[in-house]
């Protein structure tokens, strides 16, 4: 009974978090947010077309670790160790700067209001829109967090050789369910991976097209070479659209942990249907990306609104 009423309170205090979130929170004390946001989304992605992709898993590896509170922009100190060094993402994660520039101009005209994690929730839908994806309203009204747990990292985010059991383990962790991880994972329709992260998979194993693994062997050679990129959706890299699952089809994933969704497991009727079906795919990817930017938003009086996103007041 005990253990009941706490789940329900935990319920209740996690739904009243996010009930706070509203698309309209800066309506009247921070009007033109949207266009300063779209404007820098658009201008970073003008410069490097992969910055899309970089800026939507920067929000996804925020929300994975304790919620979407933009803990993963306080960068180290020599007295504190953030995320960004975490195995996950060290090296790896990037557009720190371009968060950084957009507050910067969002500060000029309303100083102290609009988080950084608000900022990178916006900038991942602002990313994906102007690759050609769907378009959708942001709730907001996240306030930033103080500290950052580099010890979470590493059990929070699904490394790229996770099976499908993981894969769903981990999400489901964060409130997110099988649907919600196959939508998700179509955001590997646009961006790269190292050579470190898919070499094993495309020398040694057996669920991959012989003619796809033998073309990514030409940039990653047994020996060396683990800095080479290679595209996620190796048909249209910088197009968000739905053709990283017809490869999942062929099997021409290039990470185990996309192959996994569909290998004969309990998604795959997914993986086909938004093969199949580009509107089912974004349909499920919007209210996916919606629920994911409620994981544990710090609202009301907890946190703060950082005036520089790198570093707490």
């Amino acid at each position: 009974m005990v253990v009941a009423l706490a789940i329900t309170l935990l319920a209740v205090f996690t739904g009243s978090s996010s009930a706070q979130l509203s698309p309209n929170f800066y309506y009247d004390s921070c009007p033109k947010l949207l266009n300063i946001v779209r404007a820098g989304i658009h201008s970073a992605v003008a410069q490097e077309a992969r910055m899309g992709a970089s800026l939507l898993r920067l929000h996804f590896h925020d929300c994975f670790v304790n919620g979407c509170d933009g803990s993963i922009l306080l960068e180290d100190t020599p007295t504190f160790t953030g995320e960004q060094t975490a195995a996950p993402n060290n090296n790896s994660v990037r557009g720190f700067n371009v968060i950084e520039s957009i507050k910067k101009n969002v500060e000029k005209v309303c100083p102290g209001v609009v988080s950084c994690a608000d900022i990178l929730t916006l900038s991942a839908r602002d990313s994906v829109v102007v690759l050609g994806g769907p378009s959708w309203e942001v709730k907001l009204g996240r306030r930033d967090s103080k500290t950052a747990s580099f010890s979470d990292v590493t059990g929070a985010i699904p490394p790229p050789t996770s099976n499908l059991d993981t894969l769903i383990n981990r999400f489901n962790s964060k409130g997110l369910s099988p649907r919600d991880l196959v939508a998700l994972s179509g955001a590997h329709t646009i961006g790269q991976a190292k050579c470190l992260f898919f070499k094993n998979r495309i020398y040694n194993e057996t669920n991959i097209d012989k003619s796809f693994a033998e073309e990514r062997q030409r940039n990653c050679p047994t020996n060396g070479g683990d800095e080479n990129r290679a595209p996620l959706d190796f048909r249209t890299p910088k197009l968000f659209d739905n053709y990283y699952y017809k490869n999942l089809l062929e099997k021409k994933a290039l990470l185990r942990s996309d192959q996994v969704l569909h290998d004969g497991g309990s998604t795959d009727s997914l993986v086909e249907l938004y093969g199949e079906d580009s509107d089912a795919f974004e349909s499920d990817f919007v209210a996916a990306m919606i629920k994911m930017g409620d994981i544990e938003p710090l609202t009301g009086s907890q946190g703060e609104i950082r005036k520089i996103c790198s570093r707490p007041n």
